[in-house]
């Protein structure tokens, strides 16, 4: 974060402010511009488009109908295609007129084309020359003069219409001109007077808060007798932040007591989403055992099962040794043999070296579970769960790995968000990534490995502390 500005800095931001409003009041003033640029520039082309068309437009069909007409060898035959054009020229044109009186020659205009195309179809029909020529003269002749003069008419009152738009932009660009400058220069006045009067009245006590504050980021969390001022506002604001820093000392203190049940808690709940469903499968595993007169193999499910609950009780301890805590999992993945022996096979190698390293307790065992149930079992084959170790940097890294089913990068991606988010997700992993990262502070807890139908990884770092270190 960049430090708080000085007072001048702050009357330069509400310059600023200032500037922006103008620019918001001259950015309107050029969107009017558009606006009747727009308008004005529509007129012009339908003026323009309806000049080019009333040029020729007589003298070009009487020509042709005369051609077809005396069947001479320049005829192209009807002129039907430069009427139809004459008339979708007319109906665009009407589509964007907006007065009155151009409109109604236009439409005019629009009617005539469909009376002289049907005239025009007459001649084709009439056989005799005489006729056709009589036609020509009383029908074509004077349709196309009658155009001509509407579309005259036309060309008129847009004319006329376009120049009073042309007046009204060079009024409001005037007006608009000089609401701008009057609005610059007002609002340069009030600015320079609030500037004068917010720099005698506040800047000292402003000055000496900005301090204070700047005390309390560097962690100063004393508290201290507000800062003096002329001004109630800057009194309360000082008040106020003594206030808060006392409350703030309060709150932190009460936080780092919460902090810490919240650690027992998570632990607690931990245990008890794990130990019910556990121990009454494991309990119908010994009875099954029981009942096949498998008594060996059932006193070793119980030996295993005890020393699984012993090194989860651990006397209380929230932490245990990296050796107690691969003994709490090979019990636990002796136990889960006994029922899922066609599918599952374990191989847990922890360096002795490494053993006496501390470790939250809970941490690998939640992890070998997840490996188990959605990895091996959603293979549905014999599948197998490594539990190995290795120092790298000071840090020890502890890998459990399955040949499973695997994820999807998309299932993969999202546990990984869930991980840096705090996301209740994935089967217990952000729990125990939490707890790591409660113990030990970044960059330690959990990252994920998989590969869709080969297996999953999953890699957990804590620091190579040992058991003399143990708070």
């Amino acid at each position: 974060m960049s430090r708080p500005g000085s007072i001048q800095g702050r009357i330069h931001r509400l310059v600023f402010i200032f500037c922006a409003v103008l620019a918001a009041v001259m950015v309107s003033m050029v969107a009017l511009l558009l606006i009747y640029n727009g308008q004005y520039r529509s007129l012009l082309r339908n003026v323009t488009t309806a000049s080019e068309f009333n040029q020729d437009f007589k003298e070009n069909i009487d020509q042709k109908m005369y051609y077809y007409v005396i069947e001479s060898r320049y005829s192209e035959g009807l002129p039907i295609s430069e009427v139809q054009a004459a008339q979708q020229l007319a109906r665009t044109l009407l589509g964007t007129t907006e007065q009155k009186e151009s409109r109604r020659a236009i439409s005019s205009v629009l009617n005539l084309c469909e009376n002289l195309e049907e005239k025009m179809r007459l001649i084709q029909r009439t056989p005799g020359y005489d006729e056709r020529l009589m036609q020509l003269e009383n029908n074509v002749y004077i349709l196309t003069a009658l155009i001509e003069e509407y579309m005259y008419n036309y060309l008129y009152t847009e004319a006329v219409h376009l120049n009073a738009v042309q007046q009204r932009i060079s009024r409001q660009v005037a007006a608009e001109i000089v609401v701008f400058v009057a609005m610059a220069a007002a609002l340069i006045v009030v600015l320079a007077r609030y500037s004068v009067r917010l720099s005698r009245s506040v800047t000292q006590p402003i000055v000496d808060l900005s301090r204070r504050a700047e005390d309390v980021i560097r962690g100063d969390l004393t508290v201290r007798e507000p800062v003096q001022s002329d001004a109630c506002e800057v009194r309360t604001l000082s008040v106020g932040m003594e206030e808060m820093i006392a409350r703030l000392n309060a709150l932190l203190d009460e936080a780092g007591e919460k902090q810490e049940s919240l650690r027992k808690a998570e632990l607690a709940l931990l245990q008890a989403q794990i130990n019910p469903h556990f121990l009454y499968n494991t309990l119908d595993t010994i009875m099954w055992l029981i009942e096949a007169g498998r008594t060996e193999a059932a006193v070793e499910m119980v030996s295993a099962l005890s020393d699984f609950f012993r090194h989860s009780l651990s006397r209380g301890r929230d932490v245990i040794t990296l050796a107690e805590e691969a003994r709490h999992v090979r019990s636990y993945l002796h136990i889960q043999q006994a029922r899922y022996q066609d599918i599952l096979d374990y191989d847990i190698r922890v360096d002795p070296a490494l053993g006496e390293a501390v470790i939250p307790k809970l941490t690998l065992q939640p992890l070998v579970e997840n490996a188990l149930y959605h990895g091996i079992k959603q293979k549905r084959a014999k599948g197998r769960i490594q539990v190995f170790s290795h120092e790298e940097g000071g840090d020890i890294l502890l890998l459990i790995a399955d040949d499973g089913a695997g994820m999807s990068p998309e299932r993969l991606a999202q546990l990984r968000q869930a991980l840096e988010s705090g996301e209740r997700v994935g089967f217990g992993l952000s729990t125990v990534h939490e707890r790591l990262r409660l113990l030990f502070g970044p960059p330690y807890g959990l990252t994920l490995s998989s590969v869709p139908g080969a297996g999953s990884t999953i890699t957990v770092r804590i620091p190579n502390t040992k058991r003399e270190a143990e708070a």
